[in-house]
């Protein structure tokens, strides 16, 4: 299955790549931050105006929590994530000389910073062969039978990161979720479209229910 989905998106999608928008690490880090329920396009939207007001985790510390929400308010629960922002970039700062730690360990130690968020960083700015698992993720691996029984997103990761091989693992996300965002979507998934269609749990059992 996995190597049948390999070959498929070699194919499709060769190249694929993250859509948030970012210069370095450190970008990168508030962008994922800030997509956390709330879309790319939006995030996109907000931090040219926030990485010009605060382009270092230095000037971002020394910011106060309202001005970092002023910045961010229209997106989702923008009091919590300026918060953790500030939080995030006062520890950055203070304790890792203001640079990013590449470990996903402890990357995990900044404030608001999970693990699917330490996984992405990783991936994207350190080249670090990981398998972030978000929403898409979680529901195209199952419907895909990538993931079998997994009732969390680490479940899902270890099963993905057994499965892929490891050279390939930070693009294969890449593959998930994109094709989660805009194909295989939660609600009226475009199983049409879908060059997967014969492999999925989904469209196996809207054939039977016909």
């Amino acid at each position: 299955m996995f190597e049948r989905i390999t070959e498929y998106f070699e194919k499709t999608m060769p190249n694929p790549q993250p859509e948030l928008h970012y210069s370095n690490a450190f970008e990168l880090l508030v962008a994922v931050m800030l997509s956390a329920q709330c879309t790319d396009k939006r995030v996109n939207t907000i931090t040219p105006a926030l990485f010009n007001a605060f382009p270092t985790p230095k000037i971002m510390a020394e910011a106060s929590t309202d001005e970092i929400y002023q910045l961010i308010k229209s997106c989702s629960y923008p009091n919590s994530k300026s918060k953790h922002l500030s939080d995030m970039s006062k520890m950055l700062h203070e304790k890792y000389d203001g640079q990013i730690p590449d470990d996903i360990d402890e990357m995990q130690k900044l404030p608001g910073v999970g693990r699917k968020t330490a996984n992405l960083v990783a991936a994207v700015a350190f080249n670090k062969q990981t398998m972030p698992v978000d929403t898409h993720v979680f529901r195209v691996a199952a419907r895909l039978g990538l993931s079998k029984n997994s009732s969390t997103p680490l479940e899902t990761e270890r099963q993905l990161v057994k499965g892929f091989k490891k050279e390939i693992l930070s693009k294969a996300h890449h593959w998930l979720i994109l094709h989660g965002r805009y194909v295989c979507t939660a609600r009226n998934p475009k199983c049409h479209e879908c060059g997967l269609n014969g492999l999925c749990k989904k469209s196996l059992k809207a054939s039977i229910g016909k």
